[in-house]
């Protein structure tokens, strides 16, 4: 690991309850910074609504840390939208937001749609298939950006169960992400989640990235905040355990395409890899190929569209 990044370990990895709610509290009010919470979402109505009412109860209600909470669904099939609601979010469908852009399939397309109906100096994203959600994943990373006003990017480190079993999940990030990020990047090899969902970050530099519109959205964001605002301006926070759905081994290969496609696009912007993925399934007659298109498309500084409102940054 190189020395700097070892330095930056000890200077910018910290633990949620390294700041009490009353010292974000005083922070937000001194600075007058406003918080908003985004949960991209897609037939999610099993967990949505319990996340959606801690962060009411804990973050909105008990103390106003968040001013803002928003549940973008992108063309949910179930009642991912009535259970949001209900528990107390804004629910905003994606194909209503910049409708003279067609939407794409994909979380980082979700993502950076949000920043179009949204409000905050400070936006936080939270995955919506979380459970025994706790709101240690919200205020732990909104903490640093409230009290450490150098810091642009902080996201959330936790361990990550599978099957009951400490430290097996993130198959990807440790398979894919991670040899990218230490071969390629290795300014970012202290990340410790550098997949997760869990983030947040100023949008006067959100609203300056592109974002890549599927899987590659958190490899593509960490990457260039790094280019952007340098290492010392990104932080990461302990905020416990993460709980969610796993995929399985075909959707985590996808994944995997998508995330390897955004690196290779960082690493040169001349020829780029087939953008396609073959995987095998059997079937009656035995193995059976299956070729899904690897995301290709990537949505540009949200600052350069005109329907983003003039000055909502300061």
């Amino acid at each position: 690991m190189l020395e700097e990044v070892e330095r930056w370990l000890t200077r910018r990895s910290w633990s949620a309850a390294d700041r009490t709610l009353d010292q974000l509290l005083a922070a937000k009010a001194a600075r007058g910074t406003t918080v908003s919470v985004v949960l991209p979402a897609l037939d999610e109505e099993e967990t949505v609504g319990a996340i959606v009412a801690v962060i009411r109860r804990e973050l909105m209600e008990a103390v106003p840390l968040v001013d803002e909470l928003v549940v973008i669904d992108s063309g949910s099939m179930d009642g991912t939208a009535k259970v949001a609601s209900e528990a107390g979010a804004r629910v905003v469908h994606r194909d209503t937001i910049l409708p003279r852009m067609p939407a794409v399939p994909g979380k980082g397309e979700v993502l950076w749609r949000s920043l179009l109906v949204t409000s905050g100096d400070i936006v936080c994203f939270v995955d919506a298939d979380l459970q025994e959600f706790s709101a240690d994943f919200v205020s732990g990373i909104v903490g640093p950006l409230l009290t450490e006003p150098d810091l642009h990017f902080v996201k959330a480190m936790y361990d990550r169960p599978l099957d009951g079993a400490a430290g097996q999940g993130g198959r990807v990030t440790e398979l894919v992400a991670r040899p990218l990020l230490n071969l390629h990047w290795p300014r970012l090899a202290g990340f410790v989640q550098p997949l997760g969902g869990e983030y947040a970050a100023r949008r006067s530099l959100l609203e300056r990235l592109p974002f890549p519109v599927g899987y590659g959205v958190e490899l593509g964001l960490l990457v260039d905040a790094l280019h952007t605002v340098g290492l010392d301006a990104l932080g990461q926070v302990d905020v416990g355990v993460r709980i969610h759905r796993h995929q399985d081994d075909r959707a985590l290969g996808r994944m995997a395409a998508a995330i390897y496609r955004t690196a290779q696009l960082r690493l040169s912007r001349g020829h780029l890899v087939r953008p396609e993925l073959t995987q095998f399934e059997r079937g009656a007659e035995g193995f059976v190929a299956r070729t899904h298109a690897v995301d290709t498309e990537e949505r540009p500084p949200v600052r350069e569209i005109d329907e983003y409102p003039d000055g909502r940054a300061a």
